[in-house]
């Protein structure tokens, strides 16, 4: 199968995987991969979001969160709380999510989206991931990323 765009090949935990060229890794000739020491377990991050229109599945006969953007605002949160801490030239991509999506939140709700790091493994990171209402439970589950290096 021929690829429409160019691309880099890699692999995580043996899973072949493609990315578009301006992703770039390091070998042991150009350098090598920097330790990401300020990222550790424990570490936690939230963002309070409106439910609006965008975010919103259409066939229902109210409005409400849809699954694919729980997710979205779970690797946001995520993305986000590792973004900060990494040096430049690197970026980390998500490559693994398990989550429940348990409740529904209407267009207006305010929704909390929390995550916590329960796992350093080198460059690899596991989340527990939650979005909340108040005390109601939206969705919660476990999200994977990985640490890349990437030139623009």
């Amino acid at each position: 199968m021929e690829s429409i765009i160019e691309s880099s090949e890699f692999k995580i935990d043996s899973v072949d995987c493609r990315l578009p060229i301006g992703y770039y890794f390091l070998d042991s000739k150009e350098g090598s991969m920097p330790t990401f020491d300020n990222i550790k377990s424990g570490l936690t991050f939230e963002r309070l979001v409106t439910v609006d229109e965008k975010r919103c599945v259409t066939h229902t006969k109210v409005p409400v969160l849809s699954t694919p953007m729980m997710i979205d605002l779970m690797e946001g949160v995520s993305k986000g709380l590792i973004e900060t801490l990494l040096p430049p030239g690197f970026i980390t991509v998500g490559y693994e999510v398990h989550v429940k999506h348990k409740a529904a939140a209407p267009i207006g709700a305010q929704v909390k989206t929390w995550c916590k790091v329960l796992e350093v493994d080198g460059r690899k990171l596991l989340f527990e991931v939650r979005v909340t209402e108040g005390d109601k439970v939206i969705g919660e589950g476990q999200h994977r990323r990985t640490i890349i290096p990437y030139s623009e």
